[in-house]
């Protein structure tokens, strides 16, 4: 089975004792490309990801500023990321959005940091991830007016909203990714969304060390671990988890206009 994680924190410090097991790990699963998302600890580090794409040909990377850090954004951020962009492992730029349930920044603030990395994406030409929690009307706007005319796309990271919202997204270009709350037990409404919705239009993704699948639940998340939200959707959708892991593979690297990897151990696959 080959899998593509699609969203991975796996610069954050809860992989520090153990970063390379956990990676040799996820390539024993099936894992044989991972995005490493760049926004790290915040704007003090924008190039977190970078590193891991250089060191593995199988990982490559994003950068982007959260919306909880926008309070933080300086015009020198934006000038970093721009030139951050250009590297040639970052093929994404992300994750950014609204969160309008933790609000740790002003939402105005949200919505100028927001458009603001939208002009620099564009302008960079790359695709961008999208975070949005309680503020979906607000993010779909925002992407219609400032995204949908670059023709750029990207992916809805972690969806939990309606297949309505989903729609919105897939006319904008947008994949839809789900996580391992997709396995959770009261989340029949996400497996409801990724039943309804065209198989060339999903994604599936860890968000490590965030939300471990049901099986894992209460443990620290990680990317081997995406084998078991492709279980789940396979079941949702009467499919094997071949079947999704393969089509799923394959729309994020039509995304990207990524090659199909040589399959390899960990080991080969280092540069």
């Amino acid at each position: 089975m080959e899998l593509i994680d699609s969203h991975a924190h796996i610069d954050f410090p809860q992989f520090a004792d153990d970063r390379e097991a956990m990676l040799e790990r996820a390539h024993a699963a099936g894992v044989t490309t991972l995005l490493a998302i760049g926004t790290g600890p915040g704007p003090e580090k924008l190039d977190s990801a970078i590193p891991f794409a250089e060191q593995h040909n199988w990982i490559y990377a994003t950068v982007g500023i959260h919306p909880h850090e926008a309070k933080e954004v300086t015009s020198k951020h934006l000038d970093e990321l721009a030139k951050l962009a250009k590297h040639p492992r970052v093929i994404a730029w992300g994750e950014i959005g609204l969160d309008d349930f933790y609000d740790h920044s002003p939402r105005e603030t949200q919505h100028k940091v927001f458009r603001d990395q939208m002009e620099l994406a564009a302008h960079a030409k790359l695709p961008i991830i999208i975070h949005c929690r309680d503020a979906w009307t607000a993010c779909l706007n925002l992407l219609e007016e400032h995204w949908r005319p670059t023709g750029l796309g990207g992916i809805l990271h972690c969806f939990t909203s309606t297949l309505e919202d989903a729609r919105r997204g897939l006319d904008m270009g947008f994949l839809i990714s789900f996580a391992g709350n997709s396995t959770y037990p009261k989340a029949q409404n996400l497996r409801d969304v990724a039943k309804a919705l065209p198989l060339e239009k999903i994604l599936i993704e860890t968000d490590s060390p965030y939300l471990a699948p049901q099986s894992y639940r209460g443990k620290r998340n990680e990317p081997a671990y995406v084998a078991e939200v492709a279980r789940t959707l396979a079941s949702v959708r009467d499919l094997s988890a071949d079947e999704i892991a393969a089509s799923t593979s394959e729309n994020f690297r039509r995304l990207f206009r990524l090659p199909r990897p040589q399959l390899s151990t960990a080991a080969e696959s280092r540069n």
